[in-house]
C-alpha cells in the first residue's frame, strides 16, 4: 500500500486516467492511501478534515468515478458495509475478523492470479476474483482464551 500519498501524486494518478483533478478527488485518494479498507463514513469524515466540508453524496460520487477509472477498488464483505482501497493492480485478498471486523491484506496463496482460472468458467470471461478469508484476529483470539478456560472447568 501507499503509506502516504501526496496531493501532487494523487493529481498525477487522476491525470493518468484522464480524470479532472478536483479537491474532493485528491482528498479521497490521499485518505484511502492512509486508511485502506475504509468505509464511506470513515472516508467522508477524513475528507472533511482535509477540505473543511464535503457532502456524503459527493464522496460516493468521487468513489464511483475513481472505481470506474480503475483507481479504487470497492468490495463488500458479507454483513459489513462496503470498503474501499486504492487499486494497486496486484493480486491480493483479505482477512476479516468475525468479531471486530479488522481487515488485512494477504497475498494470493499460489502466485499470480491463479484464482482467475476457475475449475469451470461456464463460458465467462473472468477478469477478477474476490477472496475473503474469515476468522478471528490475534487480539480477539486472546480475548476469547480466558472465556474458553472458564467454560472448560
Amino acid at each position: 500500500m501507499h503509506p502516504t500519498l501526496s496531493p501532487d501524486d494523487a493529481a498525477q494518478m487522476l491525470r493518468a486516467r484522464s480524470l479532472r483533478v478536483t479537491a474532493p478527488r485528491v482528498a479521497v485518494l490521499t485518505v484511502l492511501a492512509a486508511a485502506p479498507h475504509a468505509t464511506v463514513d470513515v472516508i467522508t469524515t477524513s475528507t472533511r478534515e482535509v477540505l473543511g466540508s464535503v457532502s456524503t453524496q459527493a464522496v460516493y460520487d468521487v468513489l464511483a468515478a475513481l472505481a470506474r477509472a480503475g483507481l479504487v477498488r470497492r468490495f463488500e464483505p458479507a454483513g459489513h458495509p462496503a470498503r474501499y482501497e486504492i487499486e494497486l493492480g496486484d493480486n491480493h485478498h483479505h482477512l476479516v475478523c468475525r468479531s471486530c471486523a479488522t481487515m488485512v491484506d494477504v497475498d494470493c496463496a499460489t502466485g499470480s492470479a491463479p484464482c482467475l482460472d476457475a475449475a469451470d468458467d461456464n463460458g465467462f470471461a473472468i477478469d477478477e476474483a474476490e477472496v475473503i478469508y474469515w476468522g478471528l484476529c490475534p487480539r480477539c483470539q486472546a480475548e476469547l482464551e480466558p472465556a474458553l478456560s472458564v467454560d472448560a472447568r
